[in-house]
């Protein structure tokens, strides 16, 4: 089982409790994720299943390579961490 975490930032605008998913893929356990809380969905993802512009998302210490198709594999003790990333200059 992987780890899912949620930046703080996010709790003020949807719950998204720590949580413990069962998968293989980012893909699988995002989805595990979002079926237990589903109001995070939208603010993860795009209407197209991609990681939308302004989030973030690491594998334990590095970031996700397919923000697309969220192929990364993960392990039994894997931590996802999701950030809203910052823009602008």
């Amino acid at each position: 089982m992987a780890t899912v975490v949620f930046a703080k930032a996010f709790r003020r605008h949807v719950e998204c409790p720590d949580e413990l998913v069962t998968g293989s893929s980012l893909r699988e356990v995002m989805e595990g994720y979002f079926v237990m809380h589903p109001g995070t969905r939208s603010y993860v993802l795009d209407e197209l299943g991609a990681v939308r512009k302004h989030v973030t998302v690491f594998l334990n210490s590095n970031q996700i390579s397919d923000r697309r198709h969220l192929t990364d594999a993960l392990g039994p003790n894997d931590t996802v961490h999701v950030f809203q990333a910052l823009s602008g200059g």
